[in-house]
């Protein structure tokens, strides 16, 4: 990937590989997919940067380099009452007319609730949800605990500033690069607060061009959405969602340019909220790596 100038510039074998983890909420899930795959060809990252859920399941392989036992504690955690119990915030797109009276009219109250806190607060959740999660699937709690060298991505709240955690509280820094903006508040790490990283960097394939040497090539994934025209906001934070869609879609396309090997799970129009499916989104993680790892394998001098 890149411009041709810069690939002439670059060796055409390496010696290992930096993986750059892309934000997508479940759409992510497919990135335990792209770890099984380089797993079973025996391609392990020489180090790994993620931004958001990207974040997460990076953190989680290199604390523990084990794609299997990943997937199934993130699918056991999917699972779980403590993940029925966080209740995503979902704003209705139109009156459903299913369910009896009780139902609906407990859903309306659930609505004007977080129209009422988005009107008088910056976010729908605390932070504290992120942390939990981030505690609960992590295997360790500092950077230091890495098998494998870990960073990720988040930004400075109100500052703005591209920040990339390498050092520290793990568990803090995955959950502030997990944090978007209005949905989560912001997380406090070493008494600055900080929102997700993909504000800044959707695809972290620049972060992980600084950091690896001359050496190293970088393998992105890149698990974004396309708008959709199915997509037909009817309020306006819908409307601020899709706008948001839009943004996160162009900025990808320059992420992409620091890759050699980009990996592009068909995720289609799966919402960053929706976990339903894991075992589908693993799969199309599984088989975009594979139709790439030919290609890592002749960068890295495996035919």
């Amino acid at each position: 990937m890149g411009p041709k100038w810069f690939s002439r510039l670059l060796p055409s074998r390496y010696d290992g590989f930096v993986l750059a983890l892309g934000g997508g909420g479940g759409r992510g899930l497919a990135h335990l997919g792209v770890l099984k795959a380089l797993e079973a060809r025996a391609l392990r990252p020489d180090a790994i940067i993620g931004v958001s859920i990207g974040a997460l399941f990076g953190a989680m392989y290199a604390l523990r380099p084990d794609a299997e036992a990943i997937e199934q504690r993130a699918l056991s955690f999917l699972r779980s009452e403590t993940m029925a119990n966080l209740q995503l915030p979902q704003l209705q797109q139109s009156d459903d007319d299913g369910g009896s009276f009780f139902d609906r009219w407990m859903a309306l109250g659930r609505q004007s609730l977080l129209y009422m806190r988005a009107a008088t607060d910056i976010a729908l959740m605390d932070a504290e949800l992120l942390i939990t999660v981030a505690d609960h699937l992590c295997a360790g709690r500092h950077f230091s605990d890495a098998k494998i060298p870990f960073s990720c991505v988040a930004v400075s709240f109100p500052q703005g500033a591209c920040t990339v955690f390498d050092q520290g509280d793990l568990i803090h820094s995955v959950a502030a690069s997990m944090a978007i903006p209005g949905i989560f508040a912001p997380v406090e790490v070493d008494g600055q607060r900080y929102v997700d990283g993909g504000m800044a960097s959707e695809i972290p394939s620049l972060e992980a061009r600084n950091r690896a040497s001359d050496n190293q090539c970088v393998v992105a994934v890149n698990v974004g959405a396309k708008p959709s025209s199915a997509m037909r906001p009817s309020h306006m934070l819908g409307m601020l969602d899709w706008a948001s869609l839009v943004k996160s879609y162009y900025l990808r396309r320059y992420d992409k340019e620091h890759a050699e090997v980009l990996i592009e799970p068909l995720v289609g129009d799966v919402q960053w909220d929706d976990f339903s499916h894991p075992e589908d989104e693993i799969a199309r993680g599984y088989e975009a790596a594979e139709a790439k790892l030919d290609q890592l394998a002749e960068l890295l001098g495996r035919d």
